[in-house]
């Protein structure tokens, strides 16, 4: 479902042979994977909230709870079925590791970001706290910050409702700019 069927002559099974078919597809479908902005994992709820909030800047009121358990858990099938299913969706299966690794990767790569965002706002805070000069550079509680994590590192824009300029609510004081930033993060 994720492949381009134009690949292969979309249903005309007789443009291509078998093999190279299901090779073209699997590879479309993870070319269009890896293109996707977001996707979600049903057994990684929590990361996939996590991802999809960040991705889109967006919170859900309530974290996604995670079950563990299915009908299909239940069900006992002998060694010969399950290879049998296994032969007959090589390649769904393929594409489902392939899909769980990018998850994978990008959660991580967003955690980062998030993490190393929070110690640089940490370090700017304490070098002009110990310089004295009780300007904060950084909005007040509730705002969004130009410089929020996002995934693939862009830097999050304020929404609606702030000061023009880049004000925060303390006089005078202006939020850092993305160029700025991105030096900061280059040189840390």
């Amino acid at each position: 479902m994720l492949a381009d069927l134009s690949l292969v002559g979309c249903y005309n099974m007789s443009t291509v042979p078998e093999k190279k078919r299901a090779q073209l597809l699997l590879e479309s479908a993870k070319k269009n994977l890896r293109d996707m902005s977001f996707f979600g994992l049903t057994e990684y709820q929590r990361k996939t909230q996590f991802l999809f909030e960040r991705t889109f800047r967006l919170r859900f009121i309530r974290p996604f709870m995670q079950y563990n358990s299915t009908r299909a858990a239940g069900v006992d099938l002998d060694n010969t079925t399950v290879q049998r299913i296994e032969e007959l969706n090589e390649l769904d299966m393929e594409l489902y590791d392939y899909a769980r690794d990018l998850f994978q990767q990008r959660y991580q790569y967003t955690r980062q970001q998030e993490r190393r965002q929070q110690r640089i706002k940490n370090h700017l805070q304490q070098s002009h706290q110990g310089l004295g000069l009780g300007v904060s550079l950084w909005p007040s509680h509730g705002r969004q910050s130009s410089v929020s994590t996002q995934e693939e590192g862009e830097g999050e824009r304020e929404e609606g409702g702030g000061e023009e300029g880049g004000r925060t609510e303390e006089a005078g004081s202006r939020l850092p700019t993305e160029d700025y930033m991105n030096q900061i993060i280059n040189r840390w």
